[in-house]
């Protein structure tokens, strides 16, 4: 799709270079600055574009789809975007039921939950597509007055969201702090109480590397026990309002609520500080294992490069490839255009998010230009 016009470019703050998403191998990498102007599709107004686009799912999303509808709005007076931050698992289900014409998700449809068939089933002329756009780090935070730059290995994290560990001056937590003053005080852990993306990322990570006993859901496992809060910025306002407490949540709300972020250990032991450029190293050793215009991507969670924060999710609009209305095809395949443009993926670095590889941009470009 072609537009007469450009938006203006959206200032950067804190400029970030990506590498690219290979192999595990990691073999090349690309800068995500870098890439090719010549292969970026234009983003701009469309003076005959019109209509409503209803779109459900992530709230680690959010934050990046206000800036993209803001903007998207004001290039194309007439189209209207109705983004409802209610949750990867609800999106999909809203997805799958036909009520909005993408989901927002911080996985990819999960094959053992047969969501795959469903999507394609709604999609009735083609396939449900996962379209990789956002890349969130996930940020361990706490608030422990008088203790900072804690440092945290996935074993503790692990216990402490098992309930194993419920003081902040157990072992574990001295044998990764060796130099602080840890109190005595309860631990109060805090995880989604609504099915999200974020959860099942952050499973995994548990999963992959601090022997955690339940499977990686969106939906939190209740044998962990713990204290629920509803999306990311309920997270994000539990931790701020109750001392001793700990939690998970995207980089951009720990920000936004300038919590204290904890660092995490990596697969080699080194606990690293989460800044956007210490996520892109796990990003890098990202591989697509879709098909086709199918972009799921497999995370090492447990990466040994030196540098790396290992805890990071990517969301995905899930959208069809073909088998939407006319229509709705149109508007979907306009604003991920505008999303994954140079100018899209650039307003994300100073939201805390970070820009999609080049390689896998370029991958995510190819997809959203099959949507008919």
């Amino acid at each position: 799709m072609k537009y007469a016009g450009r938006l203006a470019a959206v200032t950067l703050v804190g400029a970030l270079s990506l590498a690219a998403c290979g192999t595990d191998n990691n073999s090349a990498s690309t800068d995500a600055s870098t890439a090719p102007a010549s292969t970026a599709p234009s983003a701009g107004s469309d003076a005959g574009l019109s209509g409503t686009i209803n779109a459900a799912g992530s709230s680690a999303q959010a934050n990046a789809i206000d800036e993209w509808k803001k903007n998207f709005q004001q290039a194309n007076a007439g189209v209207s975007l109705n983004y409802q931050p209610s949750g990867s698992g609800a999106g999909v289900q809203a997805f799958i039921q036909g009520t909005v014409a993408f989901a927002g998700s911080d996985s990819a449809l999960k094959d053992d939950k047969g969501e795959p068939a469903q999507a394609d089933a709604r999609c009735k002329t083609g396939k449900a597509i996962n379209i990789p756009m956002v890349t969130g780090p996930v940020a361990v935070v706490y608030n422990l007055p008088g203790v900072e730059g804690l440092q945290l290995s996935p074993k503790t994290i692990g216990g402490i969201f098992n309930s194993k560990i419920t003081k902040w001056d157990d072992a574990a937590i001295k044998a990764d702090n060796p130099d602080a003053k840890l109190p005595s005080t309860p631990i109060q852990a805090f995880h989604r109480s609504d099915e999200s993306g974020t959860s099942d990322n952050f499973t995994k990570f548990l999963s992959k590397t601090a022997e955690w006993p339940y499977e990686p859901a969106k939906a939190w496992p209740a044998e962990a026990k713990g204290q629920g809060a509803k999306g990311s910025d309920g997270i994000a306002q539990a931790i701020k309002s109750a001392p001793g407490s700990i939690s998970y949540v995207e980089l951009s709300y720990a920000e936004n609520s300038s919590l204290a972020k904890a660092k995490v250990a990596n697969g080699s032991g080194e606990f690293v500080e989460l800044t956007p450029e210490s996520a892109a190293k796990t990003v890098e050793a990202a591989e697509v294992v879709g098909q086709g215009n199918d972009l799921k991507l497999s995370i090492d969670y447990a990466t040994k490069a030196a540098g790396a924060y290992p805890i990071v999710l990517v969301t995905y609009e899930i959208t069809c490839e073909k088998g939407l209305a006319p229509e709705e095809a149109k508007l979907v395949k306009s604003f991920l255009t505008y999303t994954s443009s140079d100018e899209g993926q650039q307003a994300l670095t100073s939201l805390g998010y970070a820009p999609l590889p080049a390689t896998v941009l370029a991958k995510v470009r190819t997809a959203v230009e099959a949507i008919s």
